[in-house]
């Protein structure tokens, strides 16, 4: 699974008021000629993405190569079930990565267009956010 080597802090605070607006980086395709764009933002956990990089991954028969463009870097916390009020704050459970709309999510190159097409829509159905894939010539017209 995806997670840091180490953090500055081993817990943070969710604050979802960095998810708002559309995000203006990373939001072209920089090494592959397909790609999969989020259109809403979210949280990403590190299990979805890896789901959706094993899917690709074997879908293409492992070829071509695959970007994986978003890293879990956000720390998620909680308390045990059926657990009292006070007493600190919970372990952390998952690493989420913050995705806002218009970020590039997956990268693929070196398969034909339709392989390319079916795999990131296997891909985008692991992910809990609506995404779109585009292509290389989309972004030259």
């Amino acid at each position: 699974m995806l997670q840091p080597k180490r953090t500055k802090y081993r817990k943070q605070m969710k604050q979802v008021r960095h998810l708002k607006g559309v995000e203006t980086r990373g939001c072209d395709l920089e090494f592959g000629e397909f790609g999969l764009r989020a259109t809403e933002s979210g949280w990403i956990t590190n299990r979805e993405i890896e789901a959706a990089r094993i899917a690709v991954s074997r879908f293409v028969k492992r070829g071509g190569k695959l970007w994986i463009r978003i890293f879990p870097d956000k720390p998620l916390s909680k308390k045990p079930a059926e657990t009292r009020m006070g007493s600190g704050k919970g372990s952390v459970e998952q690493w989420v990565a913050e995705v806002r709309a218009g970020r590039m999510l997956y990268e693929l190159t070196g398969v034909s267009r339709e392989l390319a097409r079916e795999a990131l829509d296997l891909a985008a159905s692991k992910l809990c956010l609506k995404t779109r894939i585009v292509e290389y010539s989309d972004k030259l017209l």
